[in-house]
């Protein structure tokens, strides 16, 4: 949930601003940098970080997970250290996705009738595309991030298995390696309920963002 919501905090704007400065420097660099992501898997990108920020620069750890200490007021938390590898390499390709779609979004809303209404109101620019063009482009962006929940769990099981992570992938990865079928059973029960559960709540935010659909 946590890279979900910091992907949102990153595309939104990205997205945007691509949108509104169609065909300027700034959409050509981050058309770019999309592209980029869409071209490297995560378990080719993975590997390449651990070489450049791990190896070769030593800024941060190669794998595992470290929790704080017992008598800290944060205790069992993770270092935000472990966490900025694997979440880059999860979320690189579903980031540059997601902000594709958000600008082809912004584009289709910000060419309607009642974007030009607004603008001959008297209205700024950034009351034009954040109060009235995003809110109505929402639907195809909840849309993405509802379908990228189940690409999320899937490339955990890469990532996890990459960076010595412990969590939910890593351990189905090892418990097919040593033919535990029941608890291999209960992990992909879990993944598929959870994936059933962010659709639900992804059909009940549509109601939210989208008016016309609440009657």
């Amino acid at each position: 949930m946590k890279q979900t919501l910091i992907r949102l905090a990153l595309t939104l704007p990205a997205g945007t601003l691509a949108a509104v400065r169609r065909g300027r420097w700034v959409d050509q660099s981050l058309s770019v940098v999309s592209l980029f992501g869409l071209s490297v898997p995560g378990i080719a990108l993975g590997p390449v970080l651990i070489l450049i920020f791990s190896i070769e620069l030593g800024w941060l750890p190669v794998s595992g997970a470290n929790a704080s200490g017992a008598g800290s007021r944060w205790a069992g938390l993770i270092d935000w250290h472990y966490l900025v590898l694997p979440a880059v390499t999860m979320g690189a390709s579903l980031a540059a996705v997601l902000t594709r779609i958000v600008r082809t979004a912004m584009l289709e809303e910000l060419g309607h009738e009642y974007i030009r209404t607004a603008r001959a109101k008297g209205l700024s620019e950034t009351a034009v595309v954040w109060r009235h063009a995003l809110p109505n482009a929402l639907v195809p962006i909840v849309t993405v991030v509802g379908l990228q929940f189940g690409a999320l769990l899937a490339g955990a099981i890469v990532t996890e298995t990459i960076f010595s992570w412990p969590g939910l992938g890593r351990l189905t990865v090892s418990t097919i390696s040593n033919r535990d079928y029941a608890l291999v059973q209960g992990c992909l029960l879990s993944i598929g309920l959870t994936y059933v559960l962010v659709n639900f709540c992804t059909d009940v935010v549509y109601r939210w963002v989208n008016p016309r659909m609440r009657g």
